[in-house]
């Protein structure tokens, strides 16, 4: 089975959101949605090709348990399975398994305490 594909995204919080998304599209171009965060496309524009990038408020609880204020969200084919198989291996992985119209999400804790985000894109 295959497990991690690619990364999916990268997220960590900051202070001011608003104003460190304004330093990087400033200074290093990116290209700002409306929803603060940028996405790269690699090789297309399909959803295996993208990855996102996104500040979070210095108070989010997202990252949670982690203590750390960045969690790298990794692509995947097929999450169920892969999170079965951590489940196996004895890794500490989150019960709850997000499935919305951008794909499904599930996590697990790395033995650093990282909480780290596993991402199925949607079916085309």
């Amino acid at each position: 089975m295959k497990r991690v594909v690619g990364i999916g995204g990268v997220f960590f919080k900051a202070k001011d959101p608003k104003a460190l998304g304004a330093w990087y599209r400033d200074h290093l171009g990116f290209d700002l949605s409306e929803w603060g965060g940028a996405v790269f496309e690699a090789n297309g524009s399909n959803n295996e090709a993208k990855t996102a990038w996104s500040l979070f408020p210095g108070d989010s609880t997202y990252f949670a348990p982690s203590t750390q204020p960045f969690m790298i969200n990794y692509r995947v084919d097929d999450l169920l399975a892969l999170l079965a198989a951590l489940r196996e291996e004895g890794c500490d992985v989150d019960a709850k398994v997000d499935d919305s119209e951008y794909g499904k999400f599930g996590w697990v804790m790395d033995p650093e305490g990282n909480r780290v985000e596993l991402w199925e894109p949607p079916k085309a």
